[in-house]
Order: C-alpha cells, then sequence, then structure tokens
C-alpha cells in the first residue's frame, strides 16, 4: 500500500477530507509510536510507505504506558480536531494500518499496548439475537 492508499483509506473509513486525514494519520501514528518499543515503531514503519516513516521513528527503546483517554486527548491535541473526530480518525488509521502490515506484525505491535487502547485495533462483533 503506497501512501495515497492509505490516506485515501483513512479519509473514506473515517469521513474526512484528504488534508484532515493527513493531520489524523500523522498525529496517531506519532502517538502510537511512543507507546511502542524502539524495535518494535521499527520493524512496524518497514512494513509501511517512506512517507508514514518519519512520524514512526524513535530514539529510545521504550514504550510510555498511557490509557486510551490520555491516548485520545494526544492525537485530538497534535491534529487540531475534537474527541469525536479523533476517536473516528484513530480507529480509521489504525483500521488501515492492520490491512498495511503483516498479521504478525500487526499482533506484534497491540501485545505492546494497553488492553484499552487495544480495543481499537479490532472491529466490535456484533451479535444477532443476542
Amino acid at each position: 500500500m503506497n501512501y495515497a492508499e492509505f490516506r485515501e483509506a483513512v479519509a473514506k473509513r473515517a469521513g474526512l477530507p484528504p488534508p484532515e486525514a493527513d493531520n489524523i494519520v500523522r498525529a496517531t501514528l506519532t502517538t502510537l509510536t511512543e507507546r511502542i518499543s524502539g524495535g518494535e515503531a521499527d520493524d512496524l514503519a518497514a512494513q509501511l510507505p517512506e512517507e508514514l516513516r518519519e512520524h514512526m521513528h524513535k530514539d529510545v527503546d521504550f514504550g510510555e504506558r498511557l490509557d486510551l483517554a490520555e491516548f485520545l486527548n494526544e492525537v485530538r491535541a497534535r491534529a487540531g480536531v475534537d474527541r469525536q473526530r479523533a476517536a473516528e480518525g484513530i480507529r480509521a488509521v489504525l483500521t488501515t494500518l492492520r490491512d498495511a502490515v503483516s498479521a504478525e506484525e500487526f499482533k506484534d505491535m497491540a501485545s505492546e499496548l494497553p488492553k484499552d487502547i487495544q480495543q481499537l485495533l479490532y472491529p466490535v462483533s456484533r451479535q444477532v439475537g443476542a
């Protein structure tokens, strides 16, 4: 997947215009990178388009632990959007990220995140007749 395809997928999934999708992609990947190890950030970045790699560079190997609310607030502030658009954008970026990298790499990245942030990584399942 190239950068234009990645951005278009995020824009479509989140219902955002491309410039706003760019901001959400940048903010989400930067915030995500702060939460995972440096080695994992490098592994993930290696499978992404070059334009996204700059947002995933890390000088330290540890990940900063924040909860879902703090993660959402970081992305919201970096992207300059409201809380709802940040939440929709984060989910769109993470869904697109899942499509862009190998299943094994996505699983490795997910394992380094707190459980409450992991809930953004997978679609909500709906049970029929429940």
